[in-house]
Formats: C-alpha cells, structure tokens, sequence
C-alpha cells in the first residue's frame, strides 16, 4: 500500500493526492501536522532515502532555522525524536511504498507509482499481471 505524508495546506501534496485519485491507485492520506509519525515509519523514509536525511528534511523550514538544527551530529534516534516533535520539519509530500520513496510532486517521476494500480486490478496479482498483453498499467524494469 502506498503510504503519501502531506499537509493539507501544501499545493504539491493536493497535487499528488489527485494524481493518486485521477489514476485510481490505492492509497493511505497520512496529515503529519494530525498523525503523529512513528520512529519505524521515519525509519522507513530513511532507509529508502537515496540522500537519506537531505531527502526527507527541509533545511529552509522555520522550525530548522529557529532551532539552529545540526542534523549531522545526531543519532537516528535523536533525529527521529526531534521529527516526531517537530513534523513540520518534513518535506511534503513524502510518497512511500514497499520498495521506494519519492518526495514532492513530479509529474514525470510519479509514474514509478502506476505498477500499484496493476496490482489493484483483479488481473494483476502478487506482482504477476495475468493480462499483459492488453494491461496499459504494467510496467517493466525497463520504464
């Protein structure tokens, strides 16, 4: 199940949301400024961050520059504590699935998200498709 951390406020979080919709991909809305974030699902963004902490955590927020933040010196426990009480220190929207995370809305890499909707369908199961010739959703390695 894909899992998309948003803020209502935020633009490319509604953006993303009616990608979601309009494709009819099956998703879980996480609002991170109502749903306190667990220390396993931050270590999920983590571990399936590329940049791992440049990825996830906005250096421009005002809670960053108040607190005179230096993330390079703490632990992952002590990082994930300070995102728990701090989630607006989150880039958003943070798109996670199973084996990827992609963080904000770009209409060209959204698409990596599309084998879900495959695998929704009754014919695509376990990541098998059973109708390839003819499903316009599955996706090789390829693309």
């Amino acid at each position: 199940m894909i899992k998309i951390y948003m803020s209502p406020s935020c633009l490319s979080c509604r953006k993303v949301k009616q990608y979601f919709q309009k494709e009819n991909i099956p998703f879980t809305e996480i609002n991170i400024l109502k749903h306190e974030i667990t220390i396993d699902e931050l270590k999920e963004m983590l571990n399936k961050s590329l940049d791992g902490t440049e990825e996830i955590i906005s250096t421009r927020s005002k809670v960053f520059k108040e607190e005179n933040v230096d993330i390079d010196s703490m632990s992952i426990q002590q990082l994930c504590n300070f995102i728990k009480e701090h989630p607006s220190i989150l880039k958003r929207p943070i798109i996670v699935d199973e084996n990827k995370i992609q963080v904000g809305y770009n209409s060209d890499e959204i698409e990596i998200f599309q084998k879900a909707k495959c695998l929704a369908k009754s014919t695509c199961k376990n990541g098998v498709c059973n109708n390839f010739e003819s499903c316009q959703h599955h996706f090789t390695d390829d693309n």
